[in-house]
């Protein structure tokens, strides 16, 4: 499998957890990430407005999961 096969295939697994659990995470609205419901402040962007709404989080998940991540996250920055 190429790393790129790889990338995605981990995304589409990480979509199936939150989708299964939806109300453990929320979108930010800030860049669109998706994390855990306990944050405060995107650790991607560090914005701090979420949509919470369950059906939003399954919508981006679907979104996410189907295509190469393009943002930049805080391991890319190390």
């Amino acid at each position: 499998m190429s790393k790129e096969n790889a990338a995605i295939a981990d995304r589409a697994k990480r979509a199936r957890r939150i989708v299964k659990n939806p109300a453990l995470y929320k979108v930010c609205m800030g860049c669109d990430s998706i994390v855990a419901s306990k944050v405060n402040i995107c650790p991607n962007c560090h914005a701090y407005r979420f949509e919470c709404d369950e059906n939003a989080v399954v919508s981006q998940a679907r979104v996410l999961s189907s295509r190469e991540q393009n943002s930049v996250v805080a391991e890319d920055l190390l």
